[in-house]
């Protein structure tokens, strides 16, 4: 007699539910695919207790007749594909037949459906994998699904879901991917009887100002690229939106929700330094290529694809995000938080409560671009009102100071920052169009922050961190490009390194070469220094070379920098202008010129704020004007 017997149908279910729902979102998910793929234009989700209770999905869709409500609880029974084929044209979300089979065995189930055509629905039930009907029944033309009492008969299963709140919070990610994905369908979504939202309008950005505050959507950056291999779309986040979950991430293949490794190392990279550690950028982005070149037939959950080329996928994602982000405006901007209205009386004076505070929106409105910042900055700073000529318009990396593309590392870093320069403007000419008798509107604080009048209010810059990312920008383009870059000392200075100093001054002498800094060894641990970068200060040169050594190690330890990106860092930072240090006014204009000059003038290499701006209408509410 065989020992090997097939298993019953229920109990085929019930393993293969295993893998399918996993926990209430899962089964929310394959529900909604459903009813997507069904050509629904609303759609509402009713939760109760978390899922555990009930969990129900009612779609305007097409509906389905009685054999079709039958079949569609029997395992590998789809309307999506009729053939292996078909596989490599997939243009829906659900394709395997596995989920009503796989809920439907755990749980009480029940379907009503009915196509626009029929007077009469179509109601079928399922006890636990135990069908009863279908039975005529009246209901609205689509599908309606409940799901009461999941893992009823699986008490294991059920015994691992975790509490209400993050199961549910589970299930409200799952709803919110879907409703970013089809802004075309109204989506209402019912949590123990309190709906939670209900998007009757197809517009993005409210729903996204919706999950994760207001003023979110409109402060976004939006992407958009097609080419013959594949089309990019969606929106990115700025760096005062940075968060730290995985949840703030969303990928979509042909509006298909995925999670795909390469993807997120392709945007996290993109930002670079724009990030501090541990941080994520906020992205929703679509990709829309040939289903062929993708295969999501990985694991019955759908959310794990393989793509053809890997590679290729890359090497259009990273750039076309770094293009994106390193052109808009990144600077934060300070607000006012609401004054509550205070009635006014003859024995009271204005109630301490109501004091304005201020807040660090981490963005500011619609997306511009450096140039408008710029711009903004040369208007209001230097009064060109009435000038008949129009400030400068700056991209990344272009510089301030000729009206061609950027100027070329060699001549930027044989220069100080602090010393007067050839390329540095005069007053009155043609790239300056100031006045001799106006004198710039630029301070500053507390030798600390320089202060701009711009157009459109104020903008506050951190001297030491813009400084940086000035010295970091130069550092890597010297580093890259091999152009000289040392200026050697009159009296050369001998320096006894620690053991573990000598080890590390062994590692990066070669890049310390390249970056200008001219050191031979001279016996022992002890070095000789004969030539520095222009930018070291006189004086200086050993406690520079120590630091940097010392920071360059602790990168190295925390941070698994490369090596010149660490080395950059490690320089810039020492060797900034320092807190404290007092500026006259050209050394402040020339240090604003030359931040707007670098790819990213946000944020220092280390992905500190440079820039916050106060807007002038933001000023009139602090005073109670509008």
């Amino acid at each position: 007699m065989a020992s090997i017997a097939k298993l019953p149908d229920i109990v085929a279910n019930k393993i293969s539910a295993g893998e399918v729902v996993q926990r209430p979102a899962s089964a929310v998910k394959e529900l909604l695919e459903n009813s997507i793929d069904s050509g629904a234009s609303a759609i509402t989700v009713v939760v109760k207790e978390a899922g555990r209770q009930l969990i129900r999905i009612v779609d305007n869709g097409c509906g389905m007749d009685s054999d079709d409500a039958l079949l569609s609880v029997e395992r590998f029974a789809t309307s999506k594909i009729s053939g292996v084929d078909d596989l490599e044209a997939l243009r829906t979300l659900g394709f395997r037949g596995e989920a009503l089979a796989s809920i439907s065995s755990v749980s009480h189930f029940e379907l009503k459906t009915r196509r626009a055509s029929e007077p009469v629905g179509i109601q079928l039930i399922s006890n636990g994998g135990e069908i009863e009907g279908p039975q005529p029944t009246q209901c609205e033309p689509g599908t309606s699904i409940s799901v009461r009492n999941l893992f009823f008969n699986v008490p294991a299963r059920r015994k691992f879901l975790k509490s209400n709140a993050t199961e549910f919070k589970h299930i409200h990610e799952t709803v919110k991917a879907f409703v970013l994905a089809y802004p075309e369908i109204e989506w209402r979504l019912v949590n123990d009887d309190e709906e939670l939202f209900h998007f009757r309008t197809p517009d993005v950005r409210e729903r996204l100002s919706h999950f994760y505050g207001e003023g979110f959507g409109e402060s976004l950056i939006e992407l958009t690229e097609e080419n013959d291999y594949m089309t990019i779309g969606g929106y990115l986040g700025k760096p005062g939106m940075m968060v730290r979950q995985k949840y703030d991430q969303y990928f979509f293949i042909n509006r298909r929700l995925i999670q795909n490794r390469m993807l997120v190392q392709a945007v996290q990279q993109a930002y670079a330094e724009l990030l501090e550690e541990r941080q994520s950028p906020f992205a929703m982005l679509f990709l829309g290529l040939d289903p062929s070149l993708v295969d999501v037939n990985v694991h019955p959950a759908k959310l794990e694809v393989k793509f053809e080329d890997e590679k290729s996928i890359r090497s259009m994602v990273y750039p076309v995000v770094k293009r994106a982000v390193r052109t808009a405006d990144f600077s934060p901007e300070a607000t006012a938080a609401p004054l509550p209205e205070v009635v006014e009386s003859p024995e009271s004076a204005l109630p301490e409560s109501s004091s304005r505070k201020l807040t660090y929106s981490g963005f500011s409105g619609k997306s511009s671009t450096t140039g408008d910042l710029y711009r903004n900055y040369r208007q209001g700073a230097f009064d060109l009102s009435g000038s008949s000529v129009p400030p400068p318009v700056l991209e990344p990396g272009e510089s301030p100071f000729a009206s061609g593309a950027a100027a070329p590392a060699s001549s930027m870093v044989q220069e100080s920052l602090l010393t007067p320069s050839a390329d540095q403007p005069s007053e009155g000419d043609e790239q300056n169009p100031v006045a001799p008798d106006k004198e710039p509107k630029i301070w500053q604080l507390h030798n600390k922050y320089i202060i701009c009048q711009i157009k459109t209010g104020l903008m506050m810059i951190d001297q030491h961190v813009a400084h940086e990312r000035v010295l970091y920008e130069r550092a890597i383009d010297v580093m890259n490009e091999a152009v000289p870059n040392s200026q050697q000392l009159l009296f050369p200075q001998k320096i006894d390194l620690k053991p573990w100093q000598y080890e590390v001054y062994e590692e990066i002498a070669e890049e310390l070469y390249r970056l200008g800094f001219t050191i031979r060894p001279f016996g022992g641990h002890s070095v000789m220094i004969e030539g520095v970068p222009p930018d070291v200060r006189d004086g200086s040169e050993a406690t520079i070379l120590q630091d940097m050594i010392a920071e360059y190690q602790e990168n190295a330890s925390k941070l698994k920098l490369e090596k010149r990106d660490n080395l950059a860092k490690s320089y810039s930072c020492r060797n900034a202008i320092m807190t404290g240090q007092k500026l006259d006014l050209e050394q402040m204009r020339m240090l604003i010129d030359r931040l707007f000059a670098t790819r990213m003038p946000y944020v220092c290499p280390h992905g500190r704020p440079v820039i916050i701006r106060l807007s002038l209408g933001e000023l009139d509410r602090m005073f109670g004007r509008t």
